[in-house]
This record gives structure tokens, sequence and C-alpha cells, in this order.
């Protein structure tokens, strides 16, 4: 696990006509940092899009299809698992889940399944000066995509 990043368990409530879900609320300790924008994404299958982060601002991911092995990487100097790497697949055929990261932590996936839509809320809204992006194949990080390539 990375320092201050948080996977939330989601239940669904089905029945003949569909399902219900709720993702985030505004009282969760998992949201506490604030609603700053709403985005969606669309990502074709066998694309990666890596590596993003923010400086100042906390976003929560949730992918409402597709799978998409999501990789985590810790750049800041000042915590206790700078350096770290998490990985975990989210999406189609897994543990439901949305997942929230803080700044300076590093994000990026690869789309096994797709195409995937990504739902991702930010605590701010966009400001180029907020960014941070790296290419997907940093030697910093020294990440290999290809990696798992057989999941599917």
């Amino acid at each position: 696990m990375i320092e201050g990043v948080s996977l939330k368990e989601l239940i669904t409530h089905a029945d003949e006509r569909g399902f219900f879900r709720e993702v985030i609320r505004s009282t969760d300790e998992f949201f506490s940092a604030g609603f700053g924008q709403l985005s969606h994404s669309l990502v074709y299958g066998g694309v990666v899009k890596a590596w993003h982060a923010h400086k100042y601002q906390t976003q929560w991911n949730y992918i409402i299809s597709g799978l998409l092995k999501a990789v985590l990487y810790d750049l800041r100097t000042d915590s206790s698992t700078m350096g770290k790497k998490m990985e975990f697949l989210v999406g189609d055929h897994q543990p439901v889940l949305a997942y929230c990261f803080p700044p300076g932590v590093l994000h990026g996936y690869r789309c096994i399944d797709g195409p995937a839509h990504v739902i991702y809320v930010t605590s701010g809204v966009y400001d180029l000066a907020d960014e941070v992006r790296l290419p997907h194949n940093d030697p910093s990080i020294g990440y290999d995509w290809r990696k798992g390539m057989e999941i599917r």
C-alpha cells in the first residue's frame, strides 16, 4: 500500500431490473478533500495512459466498464512509501471499488479489456500548474507496461 492511497469497496444492490451502486458520498472519509470536478475518460483496449499526478489535488477513480491494470507510484520525497509502486486490476469481473490517491502520487493504467469508461473526481478544477506528467516509459520509474499482457 502507498501512504494516503485508499481503496473503497462498493456495495451493489441488484435485482431483476438492474442495480444501484453508490460510489462516493460527501460524508465519506474517503472523500474528505472535497469536490472540484467530475470527468469521464474513454480508454481503448491495449492503450496505456501514464504517468500523471497532481501537485495539489486529490483524485478518485471509478471504472464503469472495461478492465484496467492500474498502477500507482509514490513521487513524494516526504512520504514513508516514496518510490513504492502499487498495482491492481479494476473494472469488469473484479471486486467493485473506487480508488483515491493524494497529490504527488503518479497514476497510470493499461486497458486490458476495452473500451473502458473511467469516471474520476478531482478535489479542484483543471489547472495546468497542478499537472505532473511523465512518459509511460520513464526510466526513473522503470515500469514495464507489457508485464502481464497474458491477462485477458
